[in-house]
Order: structure tokens, then C-alpha cells, then sequence
């Protein structure tokens, strides 16, 4: 258990935190999942700009990497070629 206070808020700030990251990452998970249910290109074609903003915003606030980030939009990318 944390002792001082500076202690308490910072467990406080990391449990925030944790949930927030875990919010952006299950967000590209589930964009990742629909690009494979995806049937007409004009969905396709959202799906993957949406996508692609979902994992930009995620690397710009440092929840991924940006190398991983760009492995995800290259994965997504040929996920819906291939659908």
C-alpha cells in the first residue's frame, strides 16, 4: 500500500490511466475486427480512414508506439484488400 500522499495520487493517476490506454487499444482491436466483416468497398474505404485515425491518435498520445503504430495501419491496410 502507498504511504505518503503523493504516493496515493499517483496510484490514483496510474488506475486513470491504464483504463484510458486500454480505451484506445480495444478501439483498434474492434476497427481491426470489422475490416475483416467488411463487404462493399465504400465501407472498406471507411473503415480504413477511420482506422487510420484511431491508431494516428493512439501513437500521437504515446499509448503504442509509433512503429507498431504503423505495423497496425499496414496490417488493417491488408486486411481489407483481402476482404
Amino acid at each position: 500500500m502507498p504511504k505518503s500522499k503523493s504516493q496515493v495520487k499517483s496510484a490514483r493517476q496510474d488506475v486513470a490511466k491504464r483504463n484510458r490506454n486500454r480505451i484506445q487499444k480495444s478501439k483498434i482491436k474492434s476497427v481491426m475486427k470489422r475490416a475483416l466483416k467488411a463487404s462493399t468497398d465504400e465501407e472498406k474505404t471507411k473503415i480504413v480512414n477511420e482506422g487510420y485515425k484511431i491508431i494516428d491518435k493512439a501513437a500521437s498520445k504515446n499509448v503504442i508506439k509509433k512503429n507498431k503504430a504503423a505495423n497496425k495501419k499496414s496490417q488493417l491496410a491488408k486486411l481489407v484488400k483481402k476482404a
